[in-house]
């Protein structure tokens, strides 16, 4: 039971992780950019909807489609403020202003919701799950996360394939200046990457905050654990970053309910180097064909 309780919690955790390293795929395969904010996107998310239904008393449901635009929103500016400018002058220089803009939401967030973490009560994680008298220690949330990361995944996947929106970004990808020639709008469409790229992040802040305190400086390490997905994944591949995201939870879980959380940083970062050391595109990714 204890294992099938690590296994629950680790593909909760992991949908998370699979959810912001969406983010990381979608803005990395249509501009060939990535959002180091995305952690302040996730928090974002949980201490909108943490604001908006506690401080202000509004309905869960429009709480939370409030905050969610508001990410969307934020990822639009990300892009362009802190990427467009630097990507016209064929400048890396995004990769600091990105991290640049994280740092000051959560540090505006510290000084206007706090410094002090928070909760935001869910029916969904009140109550732990049961089997017969034995008590799980996982909440029904921690089922539906699995559920909701795989069902974006998919839409995403879909979306790309058999949507005259999803056609337009792909041929952004593949031919950028052919697609401009198309009548396909370049910028219009990498703000767009950006703005799903936020969202996403911040569906993981609300789905995550019931079970974890709501703080300023809450995205940080989630962040970073998801760009680590998204580059073992294989961040050229939807499935692949979900799969990871997956898979890193639930030995995140396993080593935390075996060895103790003492161990948990060491050994899965250790063991991500190693997967990469393996597979240098990644578990599920192909290396680039170039032609010459």
């Amino acid at each position: 039971m204890l294992l099938l309780s690590a296994l629950i919690s680790g593909l909760g955790l992991g949908s998370m992780y699979g959810l912001m390293a969406l983010g990381f795929y979608v803005t990395y395969a249509v501009s060939g950019t990535v959002n180091f904010a995305q952690g302040s996107s996730m928090m974002l998310g949980a201490v909108l909807t943490s604001s908006f239904a506690q401080t202000l008393g509004w309905p869960m449901g429009a709480a939370i489609m409030l905050a969610l635009i508001l990410c969307a929103l934020y990822g639009w500016l990300v892009e362009v403020l802190a990427v467009r400018p630097f990507v016209k002058r064929n400048s890396d220089a995004w990769l600091m202003a990105t991290v640049a803009m994280g740092i000051v939401l959560d540090n505006l967030v510290m000084f206007t919701y706090g410094k002090e973490p928070r909760n935001l009560p869910s029916p969904l994680a009140q109550t732990p799950l049961t089997v017969g008298d034995f008590n799980l220690g996982v909440y029904p949330l921690q089922l539906l996360i699995p559920v909701v990361g795989l069902a974006l995944a998919a839409l995403l996947h879909t979306t790309s394939r058999r949507t005259r929106w999803g056609t337009a970004m792909l041929a952004v990808v593949q031919n950028r200046s052919a697609a401009r020639l198309m009548g396909i709008p370049i910028r219009r469409a990498v703000a767009l990457s950006f703005a799903l790229s936020a969202l996403f992040a911040g569906i993981a802040g609300v789905l995550i905050a019931p079970l974890f305190n709501v703080q300023a400086d809450m995205g940080t390490l989630f962040g970073l654990k998801a760009f680590a997905v998204a580059i073992l994944g294989g961040i050229g591949s939807a499935w692949g970053v979900m799969l990871a995201g997956l898979l890193f939870g639930v030995v995140e879980a396993l080593i935390t309910s075996t060895l103790g959380s003492g161990y948990t940083q060491i050994l899965s970062f250790a063991l991500v180097i190693a997967a990469l050391a393996w597979r240098p595109n990644g578990l599920f990714g192909r290396a680039e064909v170039k032609k010459v």
